[in-house]
């Protein structure tokens, strides 16, 4: 009783970790999932009438799967823009891409085990133009689009001011690192919006409601392989280990990014008044991000919702984000580059030019 009272107090008290602690057991979380799959494609093989080679193949699949739905372009925006506001709110989000993308895997990996255990109701999900194909989709375009919606709106607010703060800067005038977080009209009339959105745990439930959408092709993929992999006679451990390997490559990547948003966003309000056009120009790339994102989920979604037949809401619900997503990694780590180059260029001059001491 001891051993889970300290446990429960441990996760109560989890936020006042020191910040290398609370990394450490994201990651740990992620190598459970890895090994969770290992240890269940090993118990997949060692069935008697299994086919290893096949197996090997449709785990491997199933995470390069994984690997790539975690750089579709809405998933980074929402992971990055939910960054920028805790980030902004003076926390150290470090769980912020592991719970959006547990969020989203438990969806893909409760379907997968209702696939195997033979739940015909999954494969209307996964056939186009069915009532639960549509109704899910809605679910999960309606909330992905406004979610990305309110954190462009955020996000654009804490731009302005940054983009303010960095002209003043720039013309000799003090600059308050207060400057850098979103308030004004715009963040007061998403503060209530937003108001559960407290900690990075709360993104799971966000991640697990943009998972609802079934409308991806790597999800109906993945499931689509998992009922031929059942057909094919593959044992049910092995099938099991197809939608965890899914979701430990989508929580590695996604944690890695957040990982890498949390510096980007830190590094910038650290030394506010040196790095203010830095911070200015990410937040706004964010921004842009988010709104892009929730104009095209959006615009699909009253397509679907109202079967509208025009040329603007048809070309937006046929756009796919899957492989803009690397062009807004490639764009993030980018400006981190030039800005840390261009930081350690300006320290260096700054120190090799001081004033002599005497003759």
């Amino acid at each position: 009783m001891t051993a889970v009272t300290h446990i429960a107090t441990l996760y109560r008290t989890r936020e006042t970790l020191p910040l290398r602690t609370r990394v450490l057991f994201t990651f740990g979380a992620v190598a459970a999932l890895h090994a969770a799959a290992v240890v269940l494609l090993l118990a997949g093989n060692a069935a008697p009438g299994g086919s290893q080679v096949l197996t090997w193949g449709l785990v491997a699949a199933a995470y390069l799967a994984g690997v790539k739905h975690s750089y579709d372009w809405d998933h980074l925006a929402a992971i990055d823009n939910s960054t920028r506001k805790f980030v902004a709110q003076r926390q150290d989000p470090v769980s912020v891409g592991f719970a959006f993308s547990l969020g989203h895997s438990s969806v893909v990996a409760l379907a997968g085990v209702l696939v195997i255990a033979g739940a015909a109701v999954v494969g209307q999900f996964m056939q186009e133009g069915t009532t639960g194909n549509l109704a899910l989709g809605l679910i999960g375009s309606g909330v992905s689009g406004l979610f990305l919606l309110a954190m462009g709106l955020f996000n654009g607010s804490a731009f302005a001011r940054a983009a303010r703060a960095y002209r003043r800067a720039r013309a000799g005038a003090a600059v308050d690192p207060l400057d850098l977080e979103p308030r004004g009209l715009v963040a007061r009339l998403l503060a209530r919006p937003l108001s559960k959105v407290r900690r990075p745990r709360n993104i799971y439930v966000v991640g697990f409601l943009f998972g609802l959408g079934f409308d991806t092709a790597t999800t109906i993929g993945l499931l689509m392989m998992t009922t031929a992999a059942s057909l094919a006679g593959v044992p049910p451990f092995a099938l099991l280990a197809l939608p965890l390997a899914f979701a430990a490559a989508m929580t590695l990547c996604d944690s890695l990014n957040g990982m890498a948003m949390m510096r980007m966003y830190r590094s910038a309000l650290d030394d506010p008044q040196r790095k203010l056009g830095f911070n200015a120009l990410v937040t706004g790339i964010s921004a842009v991000s988010a709104l892009f994102i929730s104009v095209i989920t959006l615009g699909g979604f009253f397509n679907a919702a109202f079967a509208l037949e025009d040329p603007v809401t048809l070309w937006l619900g046929s756009v796919d984000l899957g492989e803009a997503g690397l062009l807004l990694v490639a764009l993030l780590l980018a400006v981190w580059a030039a800005g840390t180059v261009k930081g350690r260029a300006a320290a260096r001059t700054h120190s090799q030019v001081r004033p002599r001491s005497g003759p």
